[in-house]
């Protein structure tokens, strides 16, 4: 708290007053993680009507914004045990809410013969571990360029859930654009 505190240029008595405490704080962080996350990612997939591409709008729009940003985004999974039970009831409503669309999203990819014979609930789990573990390894003043890994990752997300047909016939509209 004395680090806020000095970063914002307030005393810690002072940072009290606008915030009751490091609960109170960690769940706004995970609040604006979610609204970045509801922003950035959620609200524009909900617009596109065709699974694949809702996909991997999801998959990169998440992936970029974590690449972006680093591991704000990542606090969500790490740190539950630490709110109040109504604060884990709000912000795991919200994750689930997207957990959801990724998982109806992979349904209507089952139903289309899209989708590898795989549990959508595992399947959905998977690619979010995928996605959150970006942070864990990605350093923007590495060796390896965002565009670069943006491209492999979105392949290597995508080639885990869709069948190999698919995914090719998707690079083919990639390459000619």
């Amino acid at each position: 708290m004395n680090d806020i505190a000095d970063a914002v240029g307030l005393t810690k008595a002072g940072l009290y007053h606008y915030i009751r405490g490091k609960e109170q704080l960690l769940f706004e962080i995970m609040n604006f993680a979610m609204d970045m996350v509801d922003e950035d990612v959620v609200a524009p997939a909900r617009e596109i009507a065709d699974p694949e591409e809702r996909l991997r709008t999801i998959v990169e729009r998440h992936a970029k914004r974590i690449m972006e940003v680093g591991g704000s985004v990542t606090i969500l999974l790490e740190e539950m045990a630490a709110l109040t039970p109504a604060h884990q009831r709000t912000v795991r409503n919200r994750k689930r809410a997207y957990f959801e669309l990724v998982k109806q999203t992979l349904e209507q990819l089952g139903a289309e013969g899209k989708l590898r014979d795989v549990n959508r609930t595992v399947a959905t789990f998977s690619l979010f571990g995928m996605i959150l573990w970006i942070s864990r390894w990605y350093r923007r003043d590495g060796e390896l360029t965002a565009p670069e890994v943006l491209r492999d990752f979105q392949e290597l997300a995508l080639s885990a859930v869709l069948r190999t047909e698919s995914v090719r016939s998707s690079e083919k509209v990639v390459r000619l654009s």
